[in-house]
């Protein structure tokens, strides 16, 4: 998996696709409102800290409303520390369709160079997918078609305004799982 990322340029948006950390089973609890596992907790501080070495921290962050997302984004964010945007919590995110998750890209203001979203699978993986242009890294695009694993981030870059995204329009440059030594 592609594990360095560049800084973007002036000249282009990027856009990184995260899925939300390891969750709990939730036995008995609403899907919605399922937390994150421990190793969950692990995971997902070492996302923030990989877009802080890579240059990438977020000008705007879209959440999913769901717990899980909502405690990925606190855990990405503490890391980030006085970078991080104050996240948009969106209900349309939770269980949303690769349709409805594009939407919610095309909406954001063309002022935001680098947006992250938050949210969950198969959504994040379909819009990722459908978004990675001809020119994109193709071992990245070989690790993000066999499967999209908890905390998995897609850094896509493209010189296309937000509005304008709807299929081939990016350029996949990374696909990275942070992982906590003994998680899965």
């Amino acid at each position: 998996m592609s594990t360095r990322a560049d800084a973007p340029r002036h000249d282009e948006r990027v856009l990184i696709l995260m899925r939300h950390a390891t969750a709990g089973a939730g036995w008995g609890v609403d899907d919605h409102e399922r937390s994150l596992s421990p190793d969950g907790e692990a995971d997902a501080p070492l996302a923030g800290q990989w877009l802080l070495e890579n240059n990438l921290a977020p000008e705007m962050i879209l959440c999913s409303s769901a717990l899980r997302t909502r405690q990925t984004c606190t855990w990405v964010s503490s890391e980030l520390g006085d970078l991080a945007p104050t996240a948009n919590l969106s209900e349309r995110l939770y269980e949303a369709s690769e349709i409805q998750v594009l939407a919610e890209i095309n909406a954001v203001p063309d002022s935001v160079q680098t947006l992250m979203v938050i949210c969950h699978q198969p959504a994040v993986q379909d819009v990722a997918m459908r978004l990675s242009g001809a020119d994109s890294d193709m071992d990245a695009v070989m690790d993000l078609s066999g499967g999209y694993p908890t905390s998995g981030m897609a850094v896509l870059r493209t010189t296309q305004n937000w509005d304008a995204l709807d299929g081939a329009d990016a350029r996949l440059t990374d696909f990275m799982v942070p992982r906590a030594e003994g998680s899965w």
